[in-house]
């Protein structure tokens, strides 16, 4: 692997790369060339090539990538091949979802508990797991070695409950509460923010009739 800082952008499309792989495994294709992957992704197979070079050579001129080898890489590389516990805060109606999904999934990441403030959910069994208090959250993670935590919680309670998480020594946080949060350097944040991205949906919608009407006008004149 180079030694150079490795973006934001390279690692987010890793995961975008190994899913396309796994359906490609499963259709039993055997390789694949940058190209193919760019036509079906979307994207610049010169880009692919150096995101991928950025953590060695796994293709082979004339030939492209082994599909079965790449994916070994890819999971090395974004720890897939490892088990990654998973605790979730919120227990609502999106913690539900997210928690029910958790038994579909095949890596080794796992949500492994989840947690609420609120008396009423605390007990409550969502797809094999005990909804715990968060008075549980330092000794459960230190228990089970839980590494990322996921906040479902409103926006009011999401910064507390991120102060929490770290604490009791989460690594990493997917935040799905819409606000910024603030945490020390060394803690990732990722948020993922429904109604933001919808309103910036809402920007283009009609734009492509207004640039039709525009490029028509400019006909007519």
């Amino acid at each position: 692997m180079k030694s150079e800082k490795i973006s934001e952008a390279v690692v987010r499309r890793l995961p975008v790369y190994l899913r396309y792989l796994n359906e490609l495994q499963k259709r039993e294709v055997s390789t694949v060339s940058s190209q193919e992957l760019g036509q079906k992704l979307d994207l610049n197979p010169a880009q692919i090539r150096k995101d991928l070079a950025y953590f060695g050579d796994f293709g082979r001129k004339g030939i492209g990538y082994d599909v079965s080898y790449l994916i070994e890489k890819i999971r090395q590389i974004l720890k897939l091949d490892q088990k990654i516990n998973v605790a979730l805060v919120g227990a609502g109606n999106l913690g539900h979802a997210l928690s029910n999904y958790n038994a579909f999934l095949k890596d080794n990441m796992k949500i492994v508990a989840i947690f609420d403030s609120y008396s009423p959910k605390v007990g409550m069994k969502i797809n094999n797991l005990v909804v715990q208090p968060m008075e549980e959250l330092e000794k459960t993670v230190h228990e089970h070695g839980i590494r990322i935590g996921i906040i479902t919680v409103p926006d009011f309670e999401a910064q507390n409950v991120a102060n929490q998480l770290i604490a009791s020594g989460i690594e990493a946080i997917l935040n799905f509460a819409p606000t910024i949060l603030k945490a020390p350097a060394h803690i990732r944040i990722h948020t993922a923010d429904f109604t933001t991205d919808l309103q910036s949906l809402a920007y283009y919608l009609d734009n492509g009739k207004e640039d039709a009407a525009h490029d028509n006008n400019e006909v007519d004149g």
